[in-house]
């Protein structure tokens, strides 16, 4: 089906959908701000601080001399790239296990979904801090992202694998055996374009997942706390005590574009799921195929 029609038949039929993509789009564009700041967003003191909202500072500014806007769209960036890398990173490897154990079976699956139940079980957020303190000196963005990425594939895998398994007693599937195609190129021709819409609705899943864990980690100083991003904004603003001082956008703004991101997102995601829904479909578009 065409990319377009699908979008444009969500975007006229699903409120939710239409919900989402608006907000999704206002994140996206205080995030392209960035690249029109005034300020570099490591440099500190070069506004007034603790100023209230105002026409000149629209969200004010900190304790340390940052306009909140201004470092509210770096942060955001930086934020929603992070949740956009681990997504893919964990894409791709649920991807791979999921297709090749469901399609091969036997021993290969059983290797395959033993190594993925390990990572299931697998207790996220104490290894991520175990991680933090191993390589404190050497904990970057994008190693953090690498980290989550790695650890973050095991329950779509096992999404991926049960259809993968039906797909592997079709017709075509068949066909495709008889006339000597590969495992590589039937999993990846044939079998893959039928787990994309899967793919797609846990990928904005994966996205929300991963901006939890970088959120919660950056608050409690555990990433590189230099980058800009909203859990690293909200660091500063408790190491400055900005609540008790009465500084309460600080916190408020970063804390209302996450959860602006969160509901952008959850609600693209069940969007998508009623759309793979053949029947919530129908009855989204009134009866049409």
């Amino acid at each position: 089906m065409n990319t377009l029609k699908v979008l444009r038949d969500l975007f006229y039929y699903n409120k939710e959908f239409a919900t989402g993509l608006l907000l999704i789009l206002i994140v996206v564009a205080v995030a392209a701000s960035s690249f029109f700041s005034p300020y570099p967003p490591l440099d500190v003191y070069v506004v007034p601080p603790d100023l209230p909202p105002s026409w000149q500072h629209p969200f004010g500014t900190t304790s340390r001399g940052q306009d909140v806007f201004w470092q509210l769209t770096f942060a955001i960036r930086n934020t929603l790239l992070f949740g956009i890398v681990v997504a893919v990173i964990s894409r791709v490897i649920s991807l791979c296990v999921g297709l090749v154990s469901g399609y091969r079976g036997g021993w290969v699956d059983r290797v395959l979904m033993s190594l993925n139940d390990t990572f299931v079980v697998i207790p996220l957020f104490p290894i991520l801090v175990l991680f933090y303190f191993i390589m404190r000196d050497q904990m970057t963005w994008g190693l953090l992202a690498l980290i989550v990425a790695l650890l973050g594939w095991a329950y779509d895998a096992r999404l991926t694998r049960s259809i993968a398994m039906s797909l592997r007693t079709r017709e075509f599937t068949r066909q495709a055996v008889f006339s000597g195609m590969g495992t590589g190129r039937i999993v990846w021709q044939e079998h893959l374009p039928f787990v994309l819409p899967i793919v797609f609705s846990t990928t904005l899943n994966n996205i929300n997942w991963s901006i939890g864990i970088e959120v919660t980690l950056s608050v409690l100083g555990f990433t590189d706390i230099n980058t800009p991003t909203i859990g690293g904004m909200i660091y500063w603003a408790n190491q400055h005590t900005a609540l008790v001082s009465g500084i309460w956008w600080w916190v408020a703004f970063p804390i209302a574009f996450v959860v602006l991101l969160f509901i952008g997102l959850f609600l693209l995601a069940i969007s998508m799921n009623e759309y793979i829904d053949p029947r919530s479909r129908l009855s989204r578009l009134g009866g049409q195929a």
